[in-house]
C-alpha cells in the first residue's frame, strides 16, 4: 500500500462515499456539460483536500453529512478557479490532462467555471450552511486577491519577502486554511477551535507552495520542467533571497537575464545554479520546515486523537513530496 493510501485508510470508506455525492453533486441535464463534469472528475488527484476537510471533522465530534457537503463545496469552487485559472494563464494542461479550455475552448470553460461555481452556492444555500459557505467564499476571495497582488506586484520584479507571503498566504494557503477550517465547524467546533484549525491550514498551506517552489530547483522528474517559475518570471522564495543576498551589480543582471532571457535554457540553468550555490535553496528549506513545525504545534494539542496523528501523517506527506 502507498503511503498516500496508509493516510487514507481510516477515512477510506468516507473518502469513497464522498467520491460518489460528489459525482451526483455535478450531474446536469444539459448533454455536453455533463460530458465535461464527467471529464473533470475522472481527473481528481490524491484527495488532500477532502482529507484536510474529514480528518479536521474528526477532531471535533467527527463527520456527518454537513462534512460531506463541506467538502464538496471546497472541491466545487476550488475546480471552479482552476478552470478560470487555465483559461487567465492560457494553459492547456494540468497535472498531464487537457485543460477545459484546450479540449472546449475558452468560451465554454467560462461557463463550465461559472456552472461549478453556482452549483456550490446552491448545494449551501439549499441546506442552509452559511457558516461552511462564508468560510469558502473568504477563501475564494482571497484567492482572487492573491492573484491580482502577483500580476501586479511582479511585472517590475522587484518582489520582497512580505509581498511574496503576502501572495502565497491568499492564493494557496487560504484553500488549505478554508479546509480545516470548514471540516472543524461542520463537526460543530467551538469559534476558537475552528480559528486553530484555519491558522494550522494557513501554515501548511505557505509550507505547501515553498515546497513547490523548492522543487523548481530540484534534480526530481515533477511533472513541470526546471526553471518553469523562472521562464514564467515568477519569483519565488529561493531567488528572491538570493536577489535580496547579492551584490548591485550580480542583482542586475540576474534580473535583466529573467526578464530578457527567461526563455533561454542556458540563462535559466545558470541562475538556478547561482540560486542554489548561494544559499537561496537552504534558506527556503529552513524557512518551510518552520511553517511546518508551527503548523504541528498547533496540532500537539490534540495528540491524543487518532485523527490529530493522521492530519500530522498528511503534513509530512506533502512536504517531504518529490511532486
Amino acid at each position: 500500500m502507498s503511503l498516500i493510501n496508509q493516510i487514507k485508510d481510516p477515512i477510506a470508506s468516507e473518502l469513497a462515499l464522498f467520491e460518489r455525492k460528489f459525482r451526483e453533486a455535478m450531474k446536469s441535464n444539459v448533454p455536453l456539460l455533463d460530458t465535461i463534469m464527467t471529464y473533470i472528475v475522472k481527473r481528481k488527484g490524491k484527495q488532500v483536500r477532502p482529507m484536510f476537510v474529514f480528518y479536521s471533522a474528526k477532531l471535533f465530534g467527527g463527520i456527518n453529512d454537513s462534512t460531506f457537503r463541506a467538502a464538496s463545496l471546497v472541491e466545487l469552487l476550488h475546480t471552479a478557479t482552476l478552470v478560470h485559472d487555465d483559461v487567465v494563464d492560457d494553459s492547456n494542461q494540468r497535472r498531464g490532462f487537457f485543460s477545459i479550455n484546450a479540449l472546449w475552448k475558452n468560451k465554454i470553460a467560462v461557463l463550465v467555471g461559472d456552472y461549478l461555481l453556482s452549483k456550490g452556492l446552491l448545494l449551501s444555500v439549499k441546506n442552509k450552511d452559511y457558516h461552511l459557505l462564508e468560510i469558502v467564499s473568504s477563501s475564494v476571495e482571497s484567492m482572487s486577491e492573491g492573484e491580482l497582488l502577483q500580476i501586479e506586484k511582479s511585472r517590475n520584479l522587484n518582489l520582497s519577502e512580505d509581498i511574496y507571503f503576502e501572495i502565497i498566504r491568499k492564493k494557496t494557503a487560504s484553500l488549505i486554511a478554508s479546509c480545516c477550517a470548514i471540516g472543524a465547524a461542520s463537526a460543530g467546533a467551538s469559534a476558537d477551535d475552528i480559528e486553530k484549525m484555519r491558522l494550522f491550514g494557513e501554515k501548511i498551506g505557505i509550507a505547501f507552495q515553498i515546497k513547490d517552489d523548492l522543487l523548481d530547483y530540484g534534480d526530481t522528474q515533477i511533472g513541470k520542467p526546471h526553471g518553469i517559475d523562472i521562464q514564467e518570471k515568477k519569483l519565488t522564495l529561493p531567488i528572491i533571497y538570493t536577489l535580496n543576498q547579492a551584490d548591485k551589480k550580480t542583482r542586475a543582471t540576474m534580473i535583466h537575464n529573467i526578464k530578457t532571457h527567461h526563455q533561454n535554457k542556458q540563462k535559466v540553468a545558470e541562475i538556478i545554479a547561482y540560486v542554489n550555490s548561494h544559499g537561496g535553496i537552504a534558506y527556503t528549506q529552513n524557512v518551510m520546515q518552520k511553517y511546518k513545525q508551527d503548523a504541528l504545534e498547533i496540532l500537539q494539542q490534540f495528540q491524543d486523537k487518532e485523527a490529530a496523528k493522521s492530519l500530522e501523517q498528511l503534513v509530512r506527506f506533502i512536504i517531504e513530496r518529490e511532486n
